[in-house]
């Protein structure tokens, strides 16, 4: 295997990788030394330092797996501005991260995404192929959902009538500013078409809590009904950060990371 050993002299780097619009996106590179990499990707209004992208990112390379997790534009310490949709903009930052990996003799061969990032890690293979293992946790199935319960009933006509929301933390404060653009963008994330184009050899894993209450668990059945290569896990009492049930969430992930590698080794070896 070209997975390193257990519990190698680990790395943790910065890096810096500039997208196709010259923004730079920062990420930590938690390197084994094996060639293979998985890129981890955070949820909505999130960043790589996220607890689950941690977690998951530390687990990984305690197996000898070398894990990137990092922030997409607009987010966390990268460059750019944050947009509300942005679901195929950072299918293209994933890209980016990609390529950047492949320059340098290594692979990016399993993309793992929580939330919104589960929704960017399947557009992601849906569009440029190449990519055999993907890991969607709590990602939904239907991006317009859930629009209201954060922007309110009346949403649609405050934005036609403003050109913009503006959301507001208590003391106030603006947090983000959702343009008319970017929330149509993100009604018009066509999350079904997408995965029926993902390739058969491409294996997806699906995870969610079934105490999910931000993307209810039957999105997870969805996904299972119309990708066609797929795998359910069901954690149960889970919520949507996964707070009481990180242990399950990340040997759910290295058992299926594991297992695909071993696969992808076999495969290029016979």
């Amino acid at each position: 295997m070209s997975q390193s050993t257990k519990n190698p002299a680990v790395e943790e780097k910065r890096v810096t990788i500039s997208n196709k619009h010259g923004e730079k996106l920062v990420g930590v590179l938690h390197d084994s030394g094996s060639r293979e990499i998985v890129a981890v990707c955070h949820g909505f209004q999130s960043t790589k330092d996220n607890t689950i992208m941690k977690k998951l990112a530390k687990a990984l390379v305690k197996e000898g797996i070398s894990a990137f997790r990092f922030d997409f534009a607009g987010n966390g310490d990268s460059e750019g501005t944050f947009g509300y949709g942005n679901y195929w903009r950072e299918a293209d930052d994933l890209h980016s991260v990609v390529e950047h990996f492949a320059g340098q003799n290594r692979v990016v061969s399993v993309i793992l995404g929580h939330s919104k990032g589960g929704n960017v890690v399947l557009l992601y293979a849906s569009k440029f192929k190449g990519i055999r293992t993907v890991v969607n946790i709590s990602g939904r199935y239907t991006p317009k959902n859930g629009i209201k319960e954060r922007l309110g009933d009346d949403f649609l006509e405050r934005i036609k009538k403003e050109g913009f929301i503006d959301m507001k933390d208590k003391k106030g404060e603006v947090l983000y500013r959702v343009t008319e653009e970017s929330l149509m963008d993100r009604i018009n994330t066509d999350m079904h078409k997408a995965c029926q184009q993902i390739d058969q050899d491409c294996s997806v894993l699906t995870i969610h809590g079934s105490a999910d209450t931000i993307v209810p668990a039957g999105d997870a059945s969805e996904f299972a009904r119309v990708i066609p290569n797929h795998k359910l896990h069901i954690i149960e009492g889970a919520d949507h950060g996964y707070r009481s049930h990180q242990t399950e969430l990340a040997s759910t992930v290295l058992e299926f990371v594991k297992s695909r590698l071993q696969q992808h080794d076999k495969s290029t070896t016979t």
